[in-house]
């Protein structure tokens, strides 16, 4: 029987999955987040939610992990057997995202060497969507491949695939182990640069200067909570996995704080380098900050390319940086999700690692060939926004209620953290996955159902981006539906003889 493999150390757990939870958001989403929502005071609600919702859900799925031993699916299954299909909801989602993550990768290492030559010229915005994506004319069109997104991607892939081929200890950590200590340094040079701009200091303000009149709004605590949420990689399957690697003895509670401590710190990072760019651009062009604040694709691939035309000094450098710092971030999330539907099939059909990564990252990476195509960046719009509200938030909802509510498993799971964790869990533990985390997600999605379905009634034009309805339909309802249904036929699919050796080792290790 082979034995399950394990992280070579401590750290090297630790460093993946900090690597995991500091991705692209990281940089090109918090930032904004936190300005739009009371800047300095968005800390408030946002130290908060992570206490009261991101440390507590990574303390249940490394928890998951190591007690159950298994990817997702398997630690579902043994906590309850008709709980299995939630562990491949959660698979089939991540699978779903590294289709189209790996693109926006690929994009990063294209304008990484785009940076030595500014290839972008003056308009960032047409050379971005006219001369690079070559984008269709209308949502649904697929077009013909673009050369430049597909030769980057497939290397993505090779180096993505070729890491995992390798495992756990081999592979994963020592990668990790390379790509995010290059990945601080990288962005520290980009940090102290950036606050040394002319006209750093006014974005710095902007970002930091407290509005205290929005922490009674609702809406800033829900937007803290899902930036908490979406940042660390939780609800789909990527924790519960990294975690079954851990040897026996582990100090779980220890590794979900600085998890999650080391991937706020690195937004806190990212947003000062960000703000103190913004301010220096706010400056040149002569508008207020708010005027060139963005968020997402336009202001890693817009607004950056206009700031690095302008840049004194250096300016081809300092974008070969910035790109290279959003290539690196991307490579340890995109592994880490790729591994969940690895671990999955490798526990599910009894089959090598080396055929799980060549079907499951073989079926990724060919699918991902989608948004490769010149309507790619409407499908990939619309699948990220559909699979990452209805599917990872929708999932973080299902996990906590049914663990704390259904299944009642929060003592068995405490119990078992608290008894190789110097942390110990107590009531705070306890009543944020019972009643804060369950009662926030609930909100949020109330508020995105009504925002996606009853405004309809309303508006029968008022979808996402102002999408047609068939588009939606396919492009986006159709892909986060079609993650859980294939999720419970997965479930349903017969285990390729779970050997009794293998439950009996399992059931041992656990005692």
């Amino acid at each position: 029987m082979e034995t399950r493999s394990q992280w070579g150390t401590r750290a090297g757990f630790i460093l993946a999955a900090v690597g995991s939870a500091i991705g692209l958001g990281n940089i090109w989403r918090f930032p904004a987040v936190a300005y739009e929502n009371g800047g300095g005071a968005f800390l408030i609600p946002y130290l908060f939610a992570l206490l009261t919702a991101g440390i507590p859900i990574l303390i249940l799925e490394f928890t998951m992990g190591h007690k159950y031993r298994g990817s997702a699916p398997l630690s579902y299954r043994r906590m309850n057997k008709k709980t299995e299909f939630i562990g491949w909801w959660a698979v089939l989602v991540a699978f779903v995202i590294s289709t189209y993550y790996s693109v926006i990768i690929a994009w990063a290492m294209s304008y990484s060497v785009f940076s030595f030559k500014l290839n972008w010229g003056e308009d960032t915005g047409g050379f971005l969507f006219g001369d690079y994506l070559k984008l269709a004319e209308n949502p649904g069109e697929v077009g013909s491949f673009v050369p430049g997104v597909l030769i980057p991607l497939i290397l993505v892939w090779v180096i993505v695939l070729g890491i995992l081929f390798k495992g756990v200890k081999k592979g994963i950590e020592i990668a990790n182990r390379i790509f995010i200590p290059a990945l601080v340094v990288i962005f520290l040079i980009i940090v102290i640069r950036a606050i040394t701009l002319p006209g750093a200091i006014d974005g710095l303000e902007a970002f930091f200067t407290p509005d205290f009149s929005k922490i009674l709004d609702p809406d800033v605590w829900v937007a803290a909570y899902g930036q908490i949420f979406f940042s660390l990689s939780i609800a789909f399957a990527i924790m519960i996995t990294y975690s079954s690697y851990l040897p026996k003895k582990s100090d779980i509670t220890n590794n979900a704080f600085i998890t999650g401590f080391g991937n706020s710190s690195f937004e806190i990072l990212a947003g000062i380098g960000v703000f103190g760019i913004l301010g220096y651009m706010a400056g040149q062009v002569g508008e207020p900050v708010s005027e060139v604040v963005d968020a997402g694709v336009a202001l890693a691939f817009v607004v950056f390319p206009e700031i690095i035309n302008q840049f004194p000094g250096l300016n081809a450098l300092f974008g070969f940086l910035f790109f290279a710092s959003l290539v690196l971030a991307g490579l340890t999330s995109l592994m880490s999700i790729t591994e969940t539907y690895v671990a999955g099939l490798m526990d599910k059909f009894k089959i090598s690692r080396g055929k799980a990564v060549l079907f499951g990252g073989g079926v990724a990476a060919l699918i991902s060939l989608l948004f490769a195509t010149q309507g790619g960046l409407y499908f990939l719009d619309a699948a990220d926004y559909f699979i990452n509200q209805f599917g990872v938030a929708l999932l973080g909802l299902v996990e906590v209620v049914l663990i704390a509510w259904i299944l009642r498993e929060v003592k068995n799971l405490k119990d078992h953290a608290n008894e190789i964790s110097d942390i110990k869990l107590g009531a705070w533990w306890t009543i944020s996955l019972s009643f804060i985390t369950p009662v926030v997600l609930g909100y949020m999605m109330y508020g995105l159902l009504k925002q996606n379905i009853l405004r309809q009634f309303d508006n029968p034009t008022g979808n996402y981006e102002g999408y047609p309805d068939v588009f939606i339909l396919w492009g986006g309802w159709a892909v986060a539906i079609g993650a859980l249904v294939v999720g419970i036929i997965m479930a349903i699919t017969k285990w390729k003889k779970p050997s009794v050796e293998d439950e009996e080792s399992y059931k041992k290790e656990a005692q």
